[in-house]
């Protein structure tokens, strides 16, 4: 028997976190699970959103987020057996499907295997997906639980595999309930642990707080990504990611060699994706068009110091434009702006995502070249008004001489 409840979960905190990952509700799924005799075995309650990258027909990326979870259903969930581990089981529509399931050891029992399907065959959800069919990313969990101890975990916590990002928070889940009655011992996870804030099961207005600013220039990191048969994308750039919340601005400087990075390359598109400890994923999208290529997209997601994640993504961008065959370069500090509360400023920044040959960047094309051309215009333009104001006052000049002459 499964007895579940969804309801929209108040407080202006949750809002705003919903905001930062880009939903406009949010939905806390509760599942009170029941044996035979009506006692509950199992008791879960938490909110989630997903996130899936998937390759369109014409070679682009796109992004699809599931984040109403107003018609959740949960066939196949089980209070379990001998033979068979409890298991939470969610669908959301016909599309996509969540699964977790819990193991037992003599005196804990842990969060086993979470995972999650998606269906690119639904036209209505993935009208121009490149490849069809029921995709599962597989996220090992396993960490152990006390029995009869409830595992609570208010901040976010996020999970990523291939083209799927995973957000959880506000988690509070016990299998193996004793004697029918959920237990009021809670075991924390890890990040509400080491959190320097009083920890709450409901959520409050997240106070605004600044990151320390950097005032020095980041460091220059260099970037590259293989396709198997050699170099395809190089990047060299100093990064400094510039976020606004509730007015309060946080600037982060991106450390190269605590960076990790990795990508992929196409016929028409380019990735390269940056990862670090905060940072699940920035990535930079590039794009073909014609005998140019530019900087097509920027999609974020990282973890701020008040327990928040930051989500942001823009396909819609047109920066860093050079023609195929060249790199860009422009070592002048520059300003992506992907939303209001998102830009990247870049220092010394050259990129190649196209046309690399034996690992090494092609010829330039310089932001300044712009620039320098319009320094001989301006000169021109300010030889040429000196010249006219002579003219004018030589013809003035003149005149006067010869008003002169007829007073005689």
């Amino acid at each position: 028997m499964v007895c579940f409840r969804l309801s929209p979960v108040p407080g202006s905190g949750l809002v705003l976190l919903c905001l930062v990952l880009g939903a406009s509700s949010s939905y806390s799924l509760e599942l009170n699970l029941t044996d035979s005799e009506k006692n509950i075995c199992l008791y879960a309650k938490w909110q989630m959103k997903f996130r899936i990258r998937y390759e369109t027909t014409s070679k682009n990326y796109k992004f699809v987020t599931i984040s109403d979870l107003s018609n959740a259903t949960y066939n196949g969930s089980i209070c379990g057996d001998d033979q068979n581990g409890p298991k939470i089981a969610v669908q959301f529509g016909s599309v996509f499907s969540w699964v977790v399931n819990f193991t037992k050891e003599v005196s804990t029992y842990s969060i086993d295997i979470i995972s999650f399907s998606y269906d690119t065959s639904d036209n209505t959800t993935f009208p121009d997906a490149k490849e069809k069919g029921i995709f599962t990313v597989y996220n090992p969990v396993a960490f152990g639980i006390p029995l009869n101890d409830i595992f609570t975990c208010n901040s976010v916590s996020t999970l990523e595999k291939n083209d799927v990002v995973q957000h959880y928070w506000d988690v509070h889940v016990q299998a193996f309930v004793q004697n029918g009655t959920t237990s009021t011992k809670e075991f924390l996870c890890d990040k509400d642990k080491t959190s320097t804030t009083a920890v709450t099961t409901t959520h409050t207005t997240v106070p605004s707080t600044t990151m320390p600013t950097p005032k020095e220039k980041p460091e220059v990191g260099s970037y590259s990504v293989n396709n198997g048969n050699g170099t395809c994308l190089l990047a060299t750039m100093g990064l400094q990611l510039n976020i606004t919340q509730e007015k309060v601005v946080s600037v982060i400087n991106i450390k190269p060699n605590t960076t990790d990075f990795t990508g992929s390359c196409h016929p028409q598109t380019a990735l390269l994706r940056l990862n670090s400890s905060n940072i699940k994923y920035l990535d930079f999208v590039f794009m073909k068009n014609e005998n140019r290529f530019y900087l097509k997209e920027v999609n974020v997601s990282m973890s701020l110091n008040n327990g928040s994640v930051f989500s942001i993504a823009n396909n819609n961008l047109s920066y860093w434009d050079a023609s195929l065959g060249s790199s860009y370069m422009c070592n002048k500090e520059q300003t992506v702006s992907v939303s209001e509360a998102f830009q990247i400023n870049t220092f010394d920044l050259r990129v190649q995502p196209f046309n690399v040959i034996e690992g090494k960047y092609s010829t330039v094309q310089d932001c300044r070249a712009a620039d320098n051309f319009l320094v001989p215009i301006a000169v021109g333009t300010a030889l040429a008004g000196v010249l006219i104001l002579v003219m004018l006052a030589y013809f003035i000049g003149l005149k006067c001489h010869h008003a002169g002459y007829e007073r005689f």
